[in-house]
C-alpha cells in the first residue's frame, strides 16, 4: 500500500476521532455510550495506523499528523482532567520539545540566515566604519559609544529594562513567526535584518578593540533570546514552505495544521524571552566582573542543551508507552 492508498484509506477514520476528541475534551451533554466506544475504537485503529506509517512512512506528514492526534487522543482518554499547571508542564516536557526536535532543519535554516546577515554586516563595517550609518537605524548608529561601554552612563532601572527588552524580543519572534504567512519572505527579512544589525556592532566594537567587553554585555542574554528568536523564525519558515509546497495536501489543509505547530513552538518561546529579558535586565548591566557574565552565558547554554536532552527523555518514554497500549 502506498502513502496515497492508507491515506485514502483511513483519513474518514481520522476526521471522525479528532470530532468525538474535541466533543470528549469539551464535556459535550451529547456523548452517548456509543459514541464513546467509538471514540475508543478509532482510537486504537489510529493507534494501528501510527505504528504502520512509523514502518512504512518514517518522514512523511502523515506520521507526524497520526502521532499528534494519537497523543492528544491518548490525553483525552487517560488524563484529561489534569491540572492547568501539569497540562503547562506537559507542553513543555513533550509537545514542544517533539515539535522542537521535528523541525529542527527550520531552525537551523533561521540560525543561517541570521548569521548570512551578520557576517555580511561584520565585513562590511570592518572594512569601512563609517558604512556603520548606513547598515543600523540612524537613531542606533548616534547613540553607539564603544568608550561608554560597562560605565556607570549605562545603567537604568533594571526592572523598566527587562520589561522593555522582554516586549521587544517577543515581539521580533511573533513578527519572525508571523512572516510565515508571507510564504516565509518577511521571516527571512527579519531573521537576516536582526542579523545585520547585531553584525555591525560586532565590527564596530572589534574595530575600537572592544570585543571582549562587547560580547559579555550580549552573550549572557543573547544565548537564550537568539535560540528563541531561531525557534520562532524557524516555526515561520515552516509554515511558509508548507504553504509555497504545499505537497499532497491544499494550501488550506496545511495553513491549518502547519499554523498549529508553529503556534505551538511560538508559545514554547515566551518562558524563553522571559528568561533572556531577567537577565538583560538584571544581569547584563550589572558591576559583575566581565567573566562571571561569560560564565551566565555558559550556564544558560548548558541549560538549553540539559533541557532539550531530559525532554527527549521524556518523549522516548511517551511515545514507548503509546506503542504498547496500541
Amino acid at each position: 500500500m502506498n502513502i496515497n492508498q492508507f491515506v485514502k484509506s483511513h483519513r474518514e477514520d481520522w476526521s471522525k476521532l479528532e470530532k468525538l476528541a474535541s466533543e470528549l475534551h469539551k464535556g459535550k451533554s451529547n456523548l452517548t455510550g456509543e459514541r464513546i466506544d467509538q471514540f475508543y475504537e478509532f482510537y486504537q485503529k489510529s493507534a494501528q495506523n501510527l505504528s504502520y506509517a512509523q514502518t512504512y512512512f518514517p518522514n512523511e506528514e502523515v506520521t507526524v499528523y497520526l502521532n499528534e492526534l494519537v497523543s492528544k487522543s491518548h490525553n483525552v482518554l487517560y488524563k484529561d482532567q489534569i491540572s492547568s499547571i501539569k497540562q503547562v508542564g506537559n507542553f513543555l516536557s513533550t509537545t514542544f520539545i517533539r515539535l522542537f526536535l521535528e523541525q529542527w532543519k527550520f531552525i537551523f535554516v533561521a540560525f543561517l540566515l541570521f548569521t548570512l546577515g551578520a557576517l555580511g554586516s561584520f565585513f562590511a563595517v570592518l572594512n569601512d566604519p563609517q558604512s556603520m550609518y548606513a547598515i543600523l537605524p540612524a537613531e542606533v548608529a548616534q547613540g553607539v559609544n564603544p568608550d561608554q561601554l560597562g560605565s556607570d552612563e549605562m545603567e537604568v532601572n533594571s526592572s523598566v529594562m527587562s520589561s522593555t527588552i522582554m516586549t521587544n524580543n517577543i515581539q521580533v519572534g511573533i513578527l519572525a513567526f508571523a512572516g510565515g504567512i508571507t510564504f516565509g519572505l518577511l521571516t527571512v527579512y527579519v531573521l537576516i535584518y536582526n542579523g545585520i544589525l547585531v553584525g555591525a556592532l560586532a565590527a564596530l566594537f572589534f574595530h575600537y578593540d572592544k570585543s571582549y567587553e562587547f560580547w559579555a554585555f550580549i552573550v549572557p542574554h543573547g544565548m537564550i533570546e537568539l535560540s528563541a528568536i531561531f525557534i520562532a523564525g524557524g516555526a515561520g519558515l515552516l509554515m511558509g514552505y508548507k504553504l509555497f509546497v504545499p505537497g499532497k495536501f491544499s494550501r488550506g489543509y496545511q495553513l491549518k495544521t502547519q499554523a498549529k505547530r508553529s503556534v505551538q513552538l511560538l508559545i514554547g518561546t515566551i518562558p524563553l524571552f522571559i528568561i533572556a529579558g531577567l537577565i538583560e535586565g538584571f544581569i547584563t548591566p550589572a558591576s559583575i566582573p566581565l567573566g562571571a557574565k561569560y560564565a551566565v552565558a555558559f550556564i544558560t547554554v548548558i541549560g538549553l542543551l540539559v533541557y532539550v536532552l531530559i525532554g527527549k527523555v521524556f518523549l522516548d518514554r511517551r511515545e514507548s508507552k503509546l506503542s504498547s497500549d496500541s
